[in-house]
């Protein structure tokens, strides 16, 4: 499972902001919930109005803890609308919460996707879908595409310390435990607010690059 331990609330839609309450999670400390702003588009059937009241009823399900029934919305949802990005996210958490992480895969590559003629997904949202990616291929065993997805998440948005975790998580599981253990090192050194992890944080940085070093 990728986030089903973690929170029974899936991510905020713009959509539904006059129709429900945003509940907030445990997950919601990844900073990784979809948030629809500024990608409402119609997926090329020039019905906004419709496909944003659908959108919000499905998520409205949601908030609701009707999970399965905001999943069949979404997922019928996301058939009508192929290029909806946000729609594509959605469903995909919908899928990933309820612990359906192969069935999400195809949603979060589709929300990944970019083309000229529609708008992609948010900065925020990118990042988090990026995140699920690479944490929902990580938990179904396919570590390399684990590791490509959150590299490039890392690449992309190197100031995103849960992308650095995860991607941490992933070479652990490749075998390349140097580098994993770097990330996680350098990270506690650049964010603990420990006092005195703060007063050894240079060492901290210099060990992290070769922990093999000797003298």
């Amino acid at each position: 499972m990728a986030f089903r331990h973690l929170a029974a609330a899936a991510p905020p839609s713009e959509a539904t902001c006059d129709d429900a309450p945003m509940n907030d999670s445990p997950k919601d400390s990844l900073n990784d919930s979809p948030n629809d702003e500024g990608t409402g588009h119609d997926g090329g059937t020039g019905n906004d109005g419709e496909r944003d009241r659908l959108l919000a009823a499905a998520v409205g399900l949601r908030e609701q803890g009707r999970q399965e029934e905001a999943r069949d919305r979404l997922t019928e949802l996301a058939a009508r609308h192929p290029d909806d990005v946000e729609v594509a996210y959605q469903t995909a958490w919908a899928h990933d919460v309820l612990g359906l992480e192969a069935e999400a895969v195809p949603y979060y590559e589709r929300a990944l996707k970019t083309t000229g003629a529609e708008p992609g997904l948010s900065e925020e949202d990118r990042r988090g879908a990026l995140l699920g990616l690479g944490s929902t291929f990580r938990v179904l065993g396919r570590y390399e595409e684990a590791v490509a997805t959150l590299r490039g998440g890392v690449e992309e948005f190197p100031d995103d310390g849960a992308l650095r975790t995860f991607l941490a998580m992933a070479l652990f599981n490749t075998g390349d435990h140097h580098e994993s253990t770097r990330l996680l090192l350098r990270l506690v050194a650049a964010t603990s607010e420990d006092p005195r992890v703060g007063r050894y944080r240079r060492a901290i940085e210099y060990y992290a690059e070769d922990l093999d070093e000797t003298v």
